[in-house]
C-alpha cells in the first residue's frame, strides 16, 4: 500500500493487553506489506508481552524488557532495532489512528520527517479540558523558547526517513519530553518537517499512564518545561 521500502512502526507498551492487536491488526490493514512492527514491552503485569506472543505474527517482532521500564527508552530501543526505510513510532490504544500512516507517508515526499498533529489546522484534541489545555500551554511555550514554527512539540506520532534517526538520535530519558527535543535538534540540522493533522481521542480501551494522578499530571508538566529549555540552551 505504501510503497516496496520496509515500513518499521515501533509500540511502546506497558498494560496494553486489551488493545494491543487491535492497533497491530489496524497497521496490517493500513500500511500493508512489508511491514515490521516492533512491540517493545516493559514487562506488562497485564501480560501484553503474552498476547503478542502467542498471536505469533510474522512481521511482529516482540522485545521484553524485564530490566528497565519507560516511554522514551522503550521508543529508542525499538527504534534501535527497526530495519526499515521509514521508521514509525505511536502510541499503542488506537488513539492515535493508523489510517493517519499513509498520508504521513505521502507527506515525506516533500520532508524528513510527517509528524501527526493535534493542533494544526484540521487536527483536534478531544481529551478532557484540563489534558488539552495543558498541551496547548506546553507547545506554546516550546514554540517560544525554541523558535519553530511546529504546533505540536509533544506529538509522539511520528514516520521519518531512516537518515534522520541516524543523525539524530533522541534521548532516551522521560515520557514524551523526547519528542520536543527530537524535532528541534531534526530542525536545527536542516531536516524538514511536516506536520499532518488528525483527530487525536482518549483511549477506550485500558488506563491512561500520562495522568494516573494529579501529582504525577503536574511532575509530568514540571518535566516537560524543564526539558524545554535544556533543549534550547544545551550545545
Amino acid at each position: 500500500m505504501f510503497s516496496h521500502s520496509l515500513i518499521s512502526i515501533v509500540l511502546a507498551t506497558y498494560n496494553e493487553a486489551e488493545s494491543i492487536l487491535d492497533t497491530i491488526h489496524a497497521l496490517d490493514t493500513h500500511v500493508g506489506q512489508p511491514l515490521e512492527i516492533i512491540v517493545v514491552d516493559d514487562n506488562s503485569p497485564d501480560g501484553t508481552w503474552d498476547v503478542v506472543q502467542k498471536a505469533n505474527l510474522p512481521y511482529a517482532h516482540l522485545i521484553r524488557r524485564t530490566n528497565e521500564r519507560g516511554l522514551a527508552s522503550a521508543f529508542w530501543r525499538g527504534v534501535q532495532e527497526a530495519r526499515g526505510d521509514y521508521i514509525g513510532w505511536m502510541d499503542a490504544d488506537m488513539s492515535m489512528p493508523p489510517a493517519l500512516l499513509p498520508v504521513m507517508f505521502e507527506a515525506l515526499k516533500q520532508a524528513d520527517i510527517a509528524v501527526g498533529s493535534r493542533y494544526v489546522k484540521g487536527g483536534r484534541d478531544e481529551r478532557t479540558w484540563l489534558r488539552v489545555r495543558a498541551s496547548q500551554c506546553i507547545n506554546g511555550l516550546a514554540r517560544l523558547v525554541l523558535n519553530r514554527h511546529i504546533y505540536d512539540f509533544d506529538s509522539g506520532f511520528a514516520l521519518v526517513k531512516k537518515e534522520v534517526i541516524q543523525a539524530v538520535p533522541f534521548r532516551a530519558k522521560g515520557y514524551g519530553e523526547y519528542f520536543m527535543e527530537f524535532l528541534y535538534a531534526a530542525a536545527k540540522k536542516g531536516f524538514q518537517i511536516k506536520e499532518v493533522p488528525y483527530v487525536f481521542c482518549d483511549r477506550l480501551k485500558g488506563t491512561s499512564k500520562s495522568a494516573p494522578s494529579m501529582s504525577h499530571f503536574l511532575k509530568t508538566g514540571v518535566d516537560y518545561i524543564v526539558r524545554i529549555f535544556v533543549a534550547r540552551f544545551r550545545n
